[in-house]
């Protein structure tokens, strides 16, 4: 059903070019930096109607044959994200907009942050980059068929991807380098022990971690997250969760919530004790106070469920800040009901010792009466002066209503700032 997008121009270029019999084993590594031709760049610009239609079809049918295929690599990917389709269609959007932006790299500046960010904190080494490659070109060929997915096509992709691979490895190196030069940094895993176990909430527990080795941990900004490296039921698996305090040089405190049916987080809660010990990645992540457009603007925390681990940590880093006392800060919080919220006796504290802080909880199971946190409300809350920086931290159904609303109240779009706990999406469909 995609023949229809091969243009005559592109006829001319297939013809023109055959796949190497060993183009699949292709090693890609951070020594060879890849240059696409001009041909090769056609042939990439003349296939985006197809992602832009079968993107999520391909990406589906890789992860499929990734996954039986390479079990080095399952530890890395979530379950879940892939049940829900999450993961194939993230990947099919990078896929898209990389393809898109082949001639202007810079326009991928925000989505190559990220990936190179998730990288770094589950310890992706440049052999992986084989293994994606080789299923990624494969899926090209089975799911595009050998009509479109020709050896010219498979080339050009085969490399594009090349100089993708290049791009992250060399970016990741720089960032293990510099965070195992730093302070208390290190490289890879890193064995840590719970040194105490906190009930937050009915769904939440905080496990503060400090090193076995009892050396310097490494500072950590407001928002990142640390990379875990488990065995579950007799299976590797690597996870992602966010820092819910403020750097202190002495531990890391990650605050779980129990999801139904998570493997990882139920075995955090039910398996790992005090004295249990976990080995961690460094702190990883771009979605920091470094992206707000100001120091001295209104900033506003909104907040949904376990949204609120990384933000805590924020508001705490802020407010340690000299000169954050002349800046009007807004926190807004929800959750189904009281019992389920974490950490409001401590945003409570710091309200009463900061008097240019306010916080909001709504609750929408609260009582009979109550509702999710509506468009009316919100304009009430967020302070008078629009010209803020907002976080935004909590499902994308929340994220997506909280942005709409927010900009229709004139906050302006590049101050709104949001982070997925799982595979990035569009917050704008």
């Amino acid at each position: 059903q995609h023949s229809t997008y091969i243009i005559p121009k592109l006829k001319i270029m297939l013809a023109t070019k055959r796949l190497t019999s060993n183009f699949f084993k292709r090693n890609y590594s951070s020594s060879r930096m890849a240059l696409i031709s001009m041909e090769d760049t056609a042939i990439i610009k003349a296939t985006v109607p197809i992602l832009e239609t079968g993107g999520e079809t391909l990406t589906k049918h890789f992860y499929k044959n990734m996954l039986q295929n390479h079990p080095e690599v399952v530890p890395f990917f979530n379950k879940a994200h892939q049940s829900s389709g999450d993961q194939p269609r993230a990947l099919a959007n990078a896929v898209l907009m990389y393809a898109r932006n082949i001639e202007k790299l810079e326009n991928l500046g925000p989505l190559v942050n990220q990936i190179i960010n998730k990288h770094v904190s589950l310890d992706i080494h440049p052999d992986h980059y084989a293994v994606v490659g080789s299923c990624l070109l494969q899926a090209i060929r089975e799911v595009l068929g050998p009509e479109i997915a020709t050896d010219a096509v498979i080339s050009a992709w085969g490399s594009a991807y090349g100089q993708l691979a290049d791009i992250l490895i060399g970016a990741e190196k720089n960032i293990n380098d510099t965070k195992a030069a730093a302070l208390g940094g290190w490289r890879s895993g890193r064995e840590f022990v719970v040194k105490q176990k906190v009930v937050e909430s009915s769904e939440i527990i905080s496990f503060i971690l400090e090193p076995v080795d009892q050396k310097p941990i490494l500072a950590h900004e407001a928002g990142q997250y640390l990379g875990l490296h488990l065995k579950v039921l007799n299976e590797e698996v690597r996870r992602n969760y966010s820092i819910s305090c403020a750097s202190n040089g002495k531990h890391y405190r990650i605050s779980v919530k129990r999801e139904p049916g998570g493997v990882v987080s139920n075995h955090l809660h039910d398996d790992v004790t005090v004295g249990s010990k976990l080995e961690l990645y460094p702190p990883s992540g771009e979605f920091t106070l470094k992206m707000a457009s100001s120091t001295s603007k209104p900033l506003v925390f909104l907040t949904a469920g376990v949204g609120i681990t990384p933000a805590l940590a924020m508001l705490q880093e802020t407010l340690s800040n000299t000169g954050s006392s002349q800046r009007d800060i807004c926190f807004i919080h929800c959750a189904r009901s009281k019992q389920v919220q974490a950490f409001r006796d401590v945003v409570d504290e710091l309200v009463a010792k900061h008097s240019n802080l306010v916080s909001h909880n709504v609750y929408s199971a609260e009582t009979a009466d109550s509702k999710r946190l509506t468009a009316e409300t919100l304009a009430k809350l967020i302070p008078a002066n629009r010209d803020a920086d907002v976080y935004l931290l909590g499902t994308k159904d929340f994220m997506k209503a909280m942005k709409k609303d927010l900009l229709a109240m004139g906050v302006p779009a590049p101050q709104i700032h949001w982070e997925f706990f799982g595979p990035a999406a569009s917050l704008d469909n």
